[in-house]
């Protein structure tokens, strides 16, 4: 185990990071015991401390588990959610199908796997075959890809892909065809701001850009300067912009992959004042090694503040990169009270 893997580790263990439960166990030389990374109890000294994969690797070193935080059910917790994953890649398994496969009760299962995933197993499993569809839908007609995806019925994709795209399947396809979008560019202290919304939230937040950003973005849809209908929204989106932390009502109209998805519901959950490292992120959506992946997503972000990339730095205190600028988010930290390293 490399040196940067475990001062990540031990990160972790410091912040009681829950997301981190199951990837690994600490082990306390002192007292012989070894713990999940949340457990809630005092911490021991760094130099007391080794880390193992997981229980039989602490056992078989002569550490015993801790009686206060069980730490070897949450190696089962993370095993399930696996099962679960598999099962729901090319299916829809029910939520009861899903607690039986793993040996657990339906709530329980519910509640592992959306703190693992920040998605509800439906709301994973919706995004799934709402993702499966936008893979097939430029080369097949709607109807077509709609069964490909694994829909049972076009009403059931119609409505789902309504609440996630936010727009029906066909305009998608065509680029946004269809779709009206309101947009303004608003001065802010942090430089010109374009915010851009359908009738359904926001859909662009972006900082030193005009309206050619939007016609990269969706190219085929109606773009309109400004609507008194949306003056009072995008006053909101200004005062979020000017006091970071206070954006959450504010209804956005975005969609991704599965995995993007869970990479932003894991962003909207950090609080303001707070930051993450990028392990840290994918651990708080079950995914560990995939670190380099939730950088990705995090980067793919189409709303900068509202989902609060910004909130995600280095593993080392450093700031990390920035689609609109270190100094920006630099400020929009110190905003919250964050100072990060120069």
């Amino acid at each position: 185990m490399d040196s940067d893997q475990t001062e990540v580790f031990w990160e972790n263990v410091t912040t009681r990071d829950k997301g981190a439960d199951g990837r690994f166990v600490f082990a306390v030389s002192t007292t012989g015991i070894y713990c999940r990374p949340s457990c809630p109890a005092r911490r021991p000294a760094r130099d007391h401390v080794r880390f193992f994969a997981d229980g039989d690797a602490a056992r078989a070193h002569g550490f015993r588990p801790c009686l206060r935080c069980r730490p070897d059910e949450a190696g089962r917790d993370g095993a399930a959610v696996e099962t679960a994953l598999r099962m729901m890649a090319h299916d829809a398994p029910s939520l009861t199908e899903l607690a039986t496969a793993t040996g657990y009760s339906p709530s329980h299962f519910q509640r592992i796997f959306k703190r693992a995933t920040g998605l509800s197993p439906a709301a994973y499993a919706r995004a799934r075959r709402i993702e499966r569809a936008e893979q097939v839908l430029g080369d097949h007609c709607v109807t077509d890809a709609i069964y490909a995806s694994g829909f049972g019925a076009p009403s059931t994709f119609y409505r789902n892909a309504k609440e996630r795209m936010g727009m029906n399947p066909s305009a998608w396809a065509k680029g946004g065809e269809g779709v009206t979008i309101h947009w303004a560019v608003m001065p802010t202290t942090l430089g010109a701001m374009l915010v851009a919304a359908t009738d359904r939230g926001i859909c662009r937040l972006a900082f030193g850009v005009g309206v050619e950003d939007l016609r990269a973005l969706f190219p085929k849809a109606e773009l309109i300067e400004g609507g008194e209908a949306f003056r009072s929204l995008f006053a909101r989106v200004l005062s979020a912009v000017e006091t970071p932390g206070q954006a959450s009502d504010i209804p956005l109209d975005v969609r991704g992959t599965a995995f993007q998805e869970a990479v932003w519901a894991a962003l909207r959950q950090i609080p303001a004042g707070e930051t993450r490292s990028y392990a840290q992120l994918a651990a708080a959506i079950g995914r560990p090694a995939a670190c380099r992946a939730a950088g990705s997503a995090n980067g793919a972000n189409r709303v900068a503040v509202l989902i609060p990339c910004h909130r995600v730095i280095r593993g080392d205190g450093a700031l990390g990169g920035y689609a609109w600028g270190e100094g920006v988010k630099r400020e929009l930290l110190a905003r919250e009270g964050v100072h990060t390293k120069e």
